[in-house]
């Protein structure tokens, strides 16, 4: 008698174990597959917004600018190195401040 509670007690447990291990795969399961039917939504949609012609919303087309006024791209240049000129000035007044701060509280 005392070997059948032995034995009984483990085959339960396990028999309980399992069946839990079992729901949650179930729900896991049920979870890759439902995100796995919104991946493949999202796929199509993308292939169908791929597939379109570029329209006029587009903005304008893409091009070499190599041979175009030089002028022009000069002073196209000279703007985006003055724009890159004043952040990075900005970003420096930034630290400065930032590193009195951090001074200031390291005392």
């Amino acid at each position: 008698m005392l070997w059948f509670a032995v034995w009984t007690v483990p085959v339960v447990g396990t028999l309980v174990g399992a069946f839990f291990l079992g729901r949650d795969l179930w729900h896991k399961g049920a979870a890759l597959l439902s995100e796995l039917g919104r991946a493949a939504d999202a796929l199509g949609r993308l292939g169908d917004a791929t597939a379109q012609p570029a329209g006029a919303d587009s903005g304008p087309p893409i091009r070499a600018q190599l041979f175009d006024d030089r002028a022009a791209l000069r002073a196209r240049l000279d703007e985006l190195r003055g724009e890159r000129r004043e952040r990075a000035q900005r970003r420096a007044e930034r630290h400065v401040a930032t590193f009195a701060r951090w001074r200031a509280y390291s005392r």
